[in-house]
């Protein structure tokens, strides 16, 4: 059953039966252990574990010699639809190509213009590649192409599941610079609490709400009328979302303003005028003049300012239904287990009435095999060892009793990929390509002499494709600890470098791999919805050449 409104059902990809479901993830979880040896292995070891030996004899000798543009063609791009092998592919890697392909979930809606036409960039960015025309000017200071997109068309979609809800609050977790809270509350007219870890970031978007308000003040001024937009003011939490807390722990977060919120941060230099009477927040007061869809395309011809301080949405004493109000949860690239934290809440807390959720770094998902991932952000006032019973995969039962069902560090850090964007520079055969070979030659020369020293950080070095090796190396070697003057044998440089072209070859095989990996993860996530009664629908919303993570969760519950 969709969770929409048949207008809308037109708008997003068809949802799967249970059985399906279950079907789809005992597939996933055969072909990735199956091929495990590819998504777990690590590009900069290519040389220094002979990486290209290990693929099949029949594969090494098609691929071996493949352009950039044919890698392309032949393996990544599931779209194309004129193949030309050079030579007679064998059947188990034809079968490994289309098996992956086709596990994956499509990355493109096959009802957008936008996807159709192939474009790197959305239709809304042609006339200007930094300014979406479908997006009001005042929401789009401070906002990359990028995040305009993702925030024009997210809102759009929580607005939409406001509507099927009956719900006008909506809580917004992990918000950073309070791009997309700004949008839903003064471009569509909803009463939203964002929370969000780092302080900095909550001033930052504290300060931001004031410039956008002080330009529809000025735009008043200039224009003398008055423009009335929505009777809401966002309120800027700053917490850190405990995935071990209960969602009343959550919920006491949300009314609660800590010290230092309801202070006026420092104000930028665009902010030369203070809003009469405005201590934190400006609430602005609608009328029935313009709706807040003009607002949120910048049709800005009128304007009426009114200032609260009050900043809490959730000032109720208590969490009872009869008390709390209902809301939405959404949260825009919820790192880690932040996401499935949220999906938690959603299904056990009786005031979450649904939910749009865009998951991203899913090498920072605990699982029982590594609890700790790198990069994990434990919680600030407690150093102690997290005993928690519950991790960010696998979340459902089913997927949980697979066998095979385990995806390692590598393989989740390879699911962040932005493979639209390899495809483009295999295309264009771009020098960007070299530097994986850089790197895994690197690595058997710093092994040479530490051989202690796997896989060590150096970070990235500007523009590495331009320059000779030598010089990357002696750039890359310090920051391992070793001297930049290290010798540097140019017979064994030369013969590494012939195998450019293999190195690009296996990281796409395993890059064929990075769709898969994050289907079983959105999969398990929406199996778990439906063990909790809780059908669900997965978008591909945003343009996967414009936002690589561009799947959202969407599930509402009915009372």
């Amino acid at each position: 059953m969709s969770i929409l409104s048949d207008r809308d059902e037109k708008m997003f990809a068809p949802s799967l039966s249970l059985e399906q479901q279950k079907d789809l993830a005992i597939k996933l979880t055969s072909f990735l252990s199956q091929y495990s040896h590819l998504s777990d292995s690590y590009i900069i070891e290519f040389f220094t574990e002979n990486l290209w030996q290990t693929l099949p004899a029949c594969w090494q000798s098609v691929l071996k010699d493949l352009s950039s543009p044919q890698i392309a063609d032949l393996l990544l791009d599931a779209t194309c639809k004129d193949r030309r092998y050079p030579s007679v592919w064998p059947l188990s890697l034809l079968a490994f190509r289309a098996t992956a392909h086709a596990l994956a979930f499509p990355r493109e809606d096959s009802h957008s213009r936008e996807a159709v036409a192939g474009t790197v960039k959305p239709d809304e960015f042609q006339e200007n590649n930094s300014q979406s025309s479908l997006l009001g000017h005042i929401f789009r200071k401070h906002v990359k192409p990028k995040k305009q997109h993702e925030i024009r068309k997210l809102g759009t979609l929580v607005k939409l599941i406001c509507d099927e809800t009956g719900c006008s609050q909506v809580v917004d977790v992990g918000s950073g610079q309070g791009h997309l809270t700004r949008f839903l509350s003064y471009g569509l007219g909803l009463s939203v609490t964002a929370i969000e870890a780092d302080q900095h970031l909550v001033s930052m978007a504290t300060v931001f709400d004031r410039q956008l308000l002080w330009a529809l003040d000025k735009e008043k001024q200039k224009r003398n009328c008055s423009f009335p937009i929505p009777d809401s003011s966002p309120c800027h939490v700053a917490g850190w979302v405990n995935p071990s807390a209960t969602w009343k722990d959550f919920l006491r977060q949300l009314k609660t303003s800590p010290p230092g919120v309801n202070q006026s941060p420092p104000t930028f230099a665009p902010l030369k005028k203070k809003l009469k009477g405005s201590t934190h927040e400006t609430k602005v007061q609608e009328t029935d003049q313009t709706s807040p869809t003009a607002v949120a395309h910048g049709h800005l011809n009128k304007t009426e300012v009114s200032s609260s301080t009050n900043c809490s949405n959730f000032n109720e004493d208590s969490t009872d239904r009869e008390s709390f109000p209902d809301f939405v949860l959404t949260g825009l690239h919820a790192c880690g287990d932040l996401s499935a934290t949220l999906l938690r809440h959603f299904v056990k807390c009786p005031h979450v009435r649904g939910i749009t959720s865009v998951a991203c770094c899913y090498m920072k998902i605990t699982t029982k095999e590594h609890p700790a991932p790198p990069g994990l952000v434990q919680c600030p006032a407690s150093q102690t060892t997290d005993t928690r019973s519950e991790f960010g995969y696998p979340m459902s039962s089913w997927v949980k009793g697979l066998p095979g069902h385990a995806l390692s560090y590598k393989a989740r850090e390879g699911s962040c990929h932005a493979i639209e964007d390899y495809i483009r520079r295999l295309r264009e055969d771009s020098e960007r390509l070299r530097t994986h070979c850089y790197r895994a030659m690197l690595e058997s020369f710093i092994r040479d002499v530490r051989a202690d020293l796997r896989r060590a950080g150096i970070q990235t070095i500007k523009k590495a494709h331009l320059l000779p090796f030598t010089e990357y190396a002696r750039l890359g070697l310090p920051r391992v600890g070793l001297p930049s003057d290290l010798p540097l044998d140019s017979a064994r440089v030369e013969a590494m470098l012939k195998h450019q072209g293999r190195v690009v070859v296996f990281f796409s095989l395993a890059l064929l791999l990075c769709p898969v990996v994050e289907t079983l993860v959105l999969l398990d996530r929406i199996i778990y919805l439906q063990e909790n009664g809780v059908d669900s629908q997965l978008v591909p919303l945003f343009n996967p050449n414009l936002s690589p993570r561009n799947f959202v969760l969407v599930a509402l519950k009915q009372l």
